[in-house]
Parts: C-alpha cells; structure tokens; sequence
C-alpha cells in the first residue's frame, strides 16, 4: 500500500461521522440507501461494487475506531471513472500496516487486506492531524 493521494477531482457526496463501533450500522445503512434510492448516476452498471463498498467502509472504520480517538469520518467521493471511500482518523503518527502472511491466521489487521482484494486501488496520507486512508472503485463495470 502506498503512501499517495486519492484520485484527483472528486467531489464530495457524503460524509459519515462515527464516534463509536455501534454507529458503523449508520453507515452501512446510508450506503445501503444510496444504492436503494438509485444515488448513483443513471447508466452505471455497477454489478456487485455497492456490496464491496460497503464491507471496504465498514472494515477501514472499524480500524479507525479501533486504533484511534474519535471521531472518525468516512467520506464517499466521486469522479468521472471513481468512487472513493476516504476514512480519517487522529493517529496520524502511525501509518496503516497490514498483516504480513505470516500472521494471516492472528485476530485484526484483515481490514486492509480487504480493502486490497476488492478495490481497484488503496492508498494512505496524512495531514497535521489526521491519517487518510482511501480505496478507489469503478463507477461503471461494463
């Protein structure tokens, strides 16, 4: 995973503020009603990149609840080819790290080897106070 910002010019569309694990069923549920409510721009064929994204949000929150103090926010961003989930946290000391193969089978840490598997693309960065870390989907799969 390298250390890089996401895709360039994509607008915001909406923001998630969590403060603890229980309200990471808020998020899963607003995702879930973009995808319901048809939120997506007409024409994107979209097979089953709503599903990942969802398992991608809920898993790099959870490692910023985990691993950090509140509040963490997970932005939904879009451009013309991407969405991008963009997760924050307030340790922006200690860079993402995920598990060698070594240690596959210990308890954590499979939250970034998610986000690898089922995204296009997953990066990290930080700012003054808070680390970045964001995985890239396809807008349309056709």
């Amino acid at each position: 995973m390298s250390t890089s910002l996401p895709p360039p010019d994509a607008t915001e569309v909406r923001v998630w503020v969590l403060h603890t694990p229980d309200e990471l069923r808020k998020l899963r549920a607003g995702l879930g009603e973009m995808i319901a409510d048809g939120q997506w721009h007409d024409g994107d064929a979209l097979a089953d990149v709503p599903e990942r994204m969802i398992l991608v949000a809920s898993e790099l929150a959870t490692n910023a609840i985990r691993h950090s103090h509140p509040p963490t926010e997970v932005r939904l961003l879009r451009n013309d080819q991407h969405f991008v989930l963009d997760v924050t946290d307030h340790n922006p000391d200690t860079p993402p790290q995920p598990p060698d193969e070594v240690s596959e089978l210990s308890a954590g840490g499979r939250g970034l080897q998610i986000a690898q598997r089922l995204s296009l693309d997953v990066g990290w960065y930080t700012t003054d106070e808070v680390k970045h870390v964001w995985a890239s989907f396809p807008v349309s799969t056709n």
